[in-house]
């Protein structure tokens, strides 16, 4: 017995691919022919990937949309309800690496991590004697920007580092930890911003240059968010003036090219959008895509739609 054939868009790790493999016969566009574009009812895809109307539009039969991901403003969400298409993601099973990474690049970014490991490669830890002095994780200030799931699991993985934690969002959620309506305010009274909030045209570019100016000369921002939450211009200019110490970025405006001018700072830890990337993670989002692919096709409800 065949199986039901979907649209790929992405390429995907080798152990998603083969879970997403034994239960569907994988099609890229370019190797799909018109008879399978006119009979496609799924396409499952990555959070990193576009799925715009006309994309959409060129798939009569589709009734799915399946993103490995828990972020999914890179599909014409609007579009596909008005069509009848479902659209589902993969949130919660991506919290514990996204926040552990967020955790890795703060500490890289304070102790100087890579600068440290390429004095030693470089051998000029015996030529010049002793690496420059970081900084310490304890006793800090960090505001958490967007206390959804992944903002959770970062504040319970930077508890036990006796920082000082605060957070904003949308609304308040009575929680012991300070809330700030106002996200200039609280970067004013924080020495790290820590950014995990979704993107879309909410949230885009709300990372200003007046926000980075209160976070300060001292301050280092952090995010693994999206990379249209940060105005990218803003940040360069801030940390080539000064008036911001340093950044630890997993995401960018423009991936998978990054801004050379972030390149060419030392005081920037840089990743190429590996918040999911662990073997465990990626098999769980697979699963749940599955999961969600095989529901809505069977007619039954989605696991996990996308609000």
């Amino acid at each position: 017995m065949s199986l039901p054939a979907l649209l790929r868009i992405g390429a995907f790790p080798p152990v998603a691919h083969a879970l997403l493999s034994q239960h569907f016969t994988l099609v890229p566009p370019e190797e799909a022919s018109n008879a399978q574009w006119a009979a496609f009812q799924g396409l499952v895809t990555r959070s990193n990937q576009r799925v715009d109307p006309a994309l959409i539009d060129r798939l009569p039969a589709l009734r799915v949309i399946a993103t490995c991901g828990v972020g999914y403003d890179g599909i014409a969400v609007d579009h596909a309800r008005a069509r009848g298409v479902q659209v589902t993601h993969t949130p919660g099973v991506l919290d514990t690496a996204v926040a552990e990474l967020a955790v890795g690049l703060l500490l890289a970014l304070l102790r100087r991590l890579p600068a440290a490991d390429a004095f030693v490669r470089s051998d000029r830890w015996h030529r010049e004697g002793a690496f420059p002095l970081g900084a310490s994780l304890a006793g800090k200030r960090v505001g958490i920007v967007g206390l959804g799931r992944i903002g959770r699991a970062i504040a319970d993985r930077l508890a036990p580092f006796q920082v000082s934690l605060a957070y904003h969002g949308p609304t308040d959620q009575g929680l012991a930890l300070s809330y700030y309506p106002n996200l200039a305010a609280m970067a004013r009274d924080s020495d790290i911003l820590i950014v995990c909030c979704p993107g879309g045209a909410r949230t885009a570019g709300i990372i200003d240059a007046e926000v980075l100016a209160a976070l300060g000369p001292r301050g280092a921002l952090v995010n693994v968010s999206r990379g249209s939450v940060v105005d990218e211009a803003a940040l360069v200019q801030a940390l080539q003036a000064g008036t911001l110490g340093a950044a630890a970025l997993d995401v960018f405006q423009t991936e998978p090219t990054a801004n050379a001018a972030l390149l060419a700072l030392e005081q920037v830890v840089l990743a190429p959008h590996i918040g999911s990337a662990t073997e465990e993670t990626r098999l769980a989002m697979a699963e749940l895509a599955t999961a969600n692919l095989q529901a809505v096709l069977a007619g039954k409800p989605a696991l996990t739609p996308v609000p």
